[in-house]
């Protein structure tokens, strides 16, 4: 009769031993960045989602080299899941890629996506598939460019065209007009409103609205361009954004200038008293820096303020931005 002998089971060299009990219990004390929109895995050897079996008839076999990798891949897909998505609506205008353009540097803290109005603006700013064209005044062109995002720029605007046939030797002033359908009751009341209920709807944590000081002063020369009374639609847009109910920061930006930006002191007001100083400009890459900064500090949601800057060579240009939110406590 034949003898059964005991025979001890051998592993590879190559497979990886399982992990002490101590080691599978092992917690994290790693703490993640306290922003809801610039959230970070958090540094840790041992997380938990990448534990398992290396016993298990389910599981693969890997070397210890490849469980590196293994690892090391699934961290750069939970990170990547964990960007904050934002959305720039007016991508394409002067200001608007300025934003877009940081945003797109900034791509360890943010996914960036853009609206244009059109293919050809679509062009100017890169043509990727990031970039959607779609028209503020139809709320079922926005949808596919809101959907799953964590934040909204708003930086649309009407824009008023001069008359042709001004000639400045003569004196006097040029006229100004609106194309048809983009007076400023479509584009800066309709088109943001649309806009703002359009992100409501799919869940935005936070939307930051630029508009412009001089809104509480209803005979301002701007509200005489075209007839279009554009600070008034603005003021109205800001409101309801406002009572909306979603996180907002609205930057009442003051005389814009293309200048280079993070070289000045940024002032911050309200209710247009920034208007009564020689401080009243301020260069658009340092809105478009405000407009980013205001997602990562929670002392930037729920305020509304006016922002301009000092001369250049005047004061220390702003670099603390938490520091500068907190000075605002005006809500509309």
């Amino acid at each position: 009769m034949a003898t059964l002998t005991r025979v001890p089971l051998v592993f590879s060299s190559n497979r990886v031993a399982p992990a002490p009990a101590a080691s599978l219990n092992h917690k994290c004390n790693c703490v993640a960045s306290s922003s809801p929109l610039t959230r970070k895995l958090p540094h840790c050897s041992t997380p938990s989602s990448l534990s398992f079996n290396p016993f298990s008839s389910s599981f693969p076999s890997f070397s210890t080299r490849q469980n590196k990798g293994f690892r090391r891949t699934s961290l750069v897909v939970a990170s990547m899941a964990d960007l904050s998505t934002v959305l720039v609506t007016g991508a394409a205008g002067r200001t608007g890629q300025i934003v877009f353009k940081k945003l797109k540097e900034r791509s360890d803290q943010f996914v960036v996506r853009g609206l244009v109005r059109t293919p050809e603006s679509k062009e100017t700013i890169g043509g990727a598939d990031d970039v959607f064209v779609g028209d503020i005044r139809d709320t079922t062109t926005l949808v596919p460019a809101m959907q799953g995002i964590d934040a909204l720029i708003i930086l649309t605007s009407a824009v008023p065209r001069m008359k042709p046939g001004f000639d400045p030797t003569k004196g006097g002033r040029p006229e100004f007009y609106f194309e048809d359908g983009a007076y400023p009751e479509q584009i800066d009341w309709i088109g943001q409103k649309n806009q703002i209920d359009v992100a409501k709807e799919a869940g935005v944590k936070q939307i930051v609205l630029v508009g412009s000081m001089g809104g509480t002063n209803p005979n301002h020369p701007l509200n005489s361009l075209g007839n279009g009374n554009i600070l008034v639609w603005k003021r109205k847009a800001e409101q309801y954004l406002a009572d909306s109910g979603v996180p907002y920061t609205i930057i009442r930006a003051g005389g814009l200038q293309d200048r280079d930006g993070g070289i000045r002191e940024l002032l911050v007001g309200k209710d247009d008293e920034l208007l009564q100083t020689e401080t009243k400009t301020i260069a658009r890459p340092d809105v478009a820096e405000v407009c980013i900064q205001a997602l990562k500090f929670e002392e930037a949601k729920f305020k509304a303020f006016d922002l301009a800057s000092k001369p250049e060579g005047v004061g220390n240009p702003t670099k603390d931005f938490k520091a500068l939110f907190s000075q605002i406590t005006t809500l509309f």
